[in-house]
């Protein structure tokens, strides 16, 4: 009799162990979320000063007052408030690029740059607009926005703009007009 008591409470425990183990899943994802709200940031960075390096070569440069970091969202992205500046480097080459506001979305690869947005290449290119979007994985400026845009003695302005990121085939859209600027 006492081997079958044993024995009952031995598989009752052997199921309650099985059924406790089967229902566990992996919510480790969730437990960080806890105490996180997802409409505040995951983090903020005040007066950065970031540098990016290849091969020990400094070829971006980006400076602004805050972040907000919102990765920790189901479409997460970046938020730069207060202004932004990003200098580029190509060799000897420097090109930059200046704006009032930014957000960066990282499952898109899509950065839109607002507000008196400036983008000056190592050539003396000037393209001014209120807003322009870039491209990161096809390397391509775009906007449907009213822009200047100045190349050598010419001032072109339009209704848009779209270009590879090298300005090799910079195009405005909707010429408004041309002006010829003689030293």
């Amino acid at each position: 009799m006492k081997q079958l008591i044993t024995y009952y409470i031995l598989s009752i425990v052997t199921v309650f162990t099985v059924t406790m183990f089967f229902s566990c899943k992996d919510n480790y994802n969730e437990v960080q979320k806890i105490g996180i709200s997802e409409n505040e940031p995951i983090g903020e960075a005040e007066n950065f000063n970031l540098k990016y390096t290849d091969s020990g070569k400094v070829t971006r440069h980006l400076i602004g007052k805050k972040m907000f970091d919102y990765s920790n969202r189901d479409f997460p992205y970046y938020e730069f408030t207060n202004g932004v500046t990003l200098n580029i480097y190509d060799k000897d080459k420097k090109s930059t690029v200046v704006s009032d506001y930014a957000i960066v979305y990282d499952k898109t690869s899509i950065i839109d740059l607002q507000g008196n947005v400036v983008i000056t290449t190592h050539d003396n290119r000037i393209l001014k607009s209120d807003q322009l979007y870039f491209d990161r994985k096809k390397e391509w400026l775009f906007t449907n926005f009213p822009v200047t845009f100045t190349s050598g003695q010419d001032v072109i302005h339009g209704n848009g703009f779209d270009s590879n990121g090298e300005f090799s085939n910079a195009e405005v859209l909707e010429v408004t007009g041309i002006f010829t600027v003689e030293e």
